[in-house]
């Protein structure tokens, strides 16, 4: 049973945002003090990643644990009203997600996923993602067949 009636959660659910949320602004202003120049939510990109370094051929998506369903997280979970509901929108979000990845990749671009979670201790996560950046910065690409 939900603890707020109806249309008080439709405006709370209404408020959530989809760009510029904590997390992403936090990435963000952590790549740029380190360097990084970057585009933000490219719609000519499969799946519209957060973040695009276009020289690295890198994508970065900040995801919540939530909507994005992170394995074994102890935010991912499934709300005890409308169950079935919120079970087909967060796993139609994952396979939404995949498709995007895949394309991405197959298109040549690598991918990284920042989950909202590991942001709660966002110096290491973020170090993570600065030596994953570097690393892939230093190996050849491969271009797909054109």
């Amino acid at each position: 049973m939900d603890i707020v009636d109806p249309a008080r959660r439709s405006r709370m659910m209404a408020t959530i945002r989809g760009k510029d949320t904590k997390p992403e602004m936090l990435v963000r202003r952590f790549l740029h003090a380190h360097g990084f120049r970057f585009r933000l939510h490219r719609a000519d990109l499969p799946g519209k990643p957060d973040i695009v370094l276009p020289r690295l051929r890198s994508c970065i998506f900040v995801h919540g644990c939530f909507w994005h369903r992170h394995p074994g997280c102890r935010y991912a979970v499934l709300p005890k009203t409308r169950a079935e509901f919120w079970a087909d929108k967060l796993e139609g979000n994952v396979e939404r997600d995949r498709q995007a990845i895949e394309a991405l990749r197959n298109a040549g671009w690598i991918v990284f996923i920042v989950w909202e979670c590991e942001l709660r201790d966002s110096e290491t996560a973020l170090q993570n993602l600065l030596q994953k950046l570097r690393r892939s910065s230093s190996q050849p690409r491969r271009m797909p067949d054109e």
